[in-house]
């Protein structure tokens, strides 16, 4: 990721609000549910798996691999990529890759959480090889 290029925003709201002040600090925390025991991603109040408002925050080493992933050269003003990553507590989250070579990129690849400003300075996830 080109350091001139600046990822765009997230929307703030208070379901998600206490998941971007962890990202401001360098942490990467998921949901949880106490009813089903799913951990959920993107963050919400009411568990995805079962209906149920019972939820905690839970923090993730933000340690996985990648299950799918794009590289994108064409149309765009900066090429990136993005993948699903598959993290260590069971679920998948679409995310940027960093500071990778885009053609050495592969599936299964190990990979760990960092943290990058957006436009407005608010941090957000990417992932990078381990």
């Amino acid at each position: 990721m080109s350091q001139l290029h600046r990822l765009p925003s997230p929307i703030l709201n208070p379901e998600n609000q206490a998941f971007w002040q962890a990202a401001q600090e360098g942490k990467l925390i998921l949901k949880s549910c106490n009813s089903c025991k799913e951990v959920h991603y993107y963050p919400r109040m009411i568990c995805p798996h079962c209906g149920s408002d019972d939820t905690i925050w839970v923090s993730s080493e933000g340690v996985g691999e990648i299950y799918s992933f794009t590289v994108m050269r064409r149309g765009v003003e900066f090429p990136f990529a993005m993948a699903y990553v598959q993290l260590e507590e069971g679920i998948s989250l679409l995310t940027h890759l960093s500071n990778c070579d885009f053609d050495a990129i592969r599936i299964g690849q190990k990979v760990k959480v960092i943290f990058q400003e957006t436009q407005d300075g608010q941090k957000t996830h990417l992932f990078e090889s381990i």
